[in-house]
């Protein structure tokens, strides 16, 4: 089946797409970008950072601007989705986990556009999700924290992190479902090289509410 994945650059879309890629034909990526981090609906630090890692991936890449709201952001999508059909797509992937608020959202729109929807990921153990993502070789960073601490902030996702996450299961989400932080992947098994971060700055709202802007990046082959 000819499908679109949708894509923000973190962890869980990357995987969703590693998954994707080995039964379908992803005819495209589609990324949704908010106006600011406080989007109900879609991931936003560094989102536009989707467009390098589409060219490490070397597939072709929609990128849809939409507002924070979540009628806003669904109506985004859905103008994106029929973008991604008229290239071909039947179906799309996400990363969703174990959020219904979004997996019900998401399934609504596939379904007013005759679209099939496909959660490679759900209800997946989150530490399983991470330590695959370890195992198959994803450089991952931390790019915001919202409730989990800064110390965290630009830290690779490696088996000394999973081991910290798993010790916070009972206050936080591990896999950040709960908006506890956002990953941005620099490195995975389909990318055709290694993006390398070669500026950023911190900007900190509160303690534990802090974003790793990236500056200035490279993708190296």
């Amino acid at each position: 089946m000819n499908v679109c994945v949708l894509y923000s650059g973190g962890k869980d879309s990357n995987l969703a797409l590693l998954k994707a890629v080995k039964e379908h034909e992803v005819v495209c990526l589609l990324s949704l970008k908010p106006e600011s981090e406080e989007s109900e609906v879609f991931h936003y630090p560094n989102i536009d950072l989707t467009e390098l890692q589409a060219k490490a991936l070397d597939m072709p890449l929609i990128r849809v601007r939409c507002p924070n709201d979540e009628r806003g952001s669904l109506k985004a999508l859905k103008e994106g989705l029929k973008r991604a059909k008229e290239m071909g797509a039947e179906g799309v992937v996400t990363g969703a986990i174990r959020s219904t608020y979004q997996a019900t959202r998401f399934q609504r729109v596939c379904d007013e556009l005759d679209l099939w929807c496909f959660n490679p990921l759900w209800l997946r153990d989150e530490i399983s999700i991470l330590r695959e993502i370890v195992e198959l070789g994803f450089q991952t960073v931390f790019v915001r924290v919202a409730g989990l601490s800064e110390r965290f902030l630009g830290r690779t996702i490696d088996v000394k992190v999973i081991e910290e996450l798993e010790r916070l299961k009972n206050y936080v989400n591990p896999a950040g479902e709960g908006g506890e932080y956002e990953t941005l992947v620099l490195y995975m098994p389909l990318f055709r090289g290694r993006i390398e971060i070669l500026e950023s700055e911190v900007l900190r709202r509160s303690g534990e509410d802090a974003t790793l802007v990236i500056r200035k990046v490279r993708l190296c082959f």
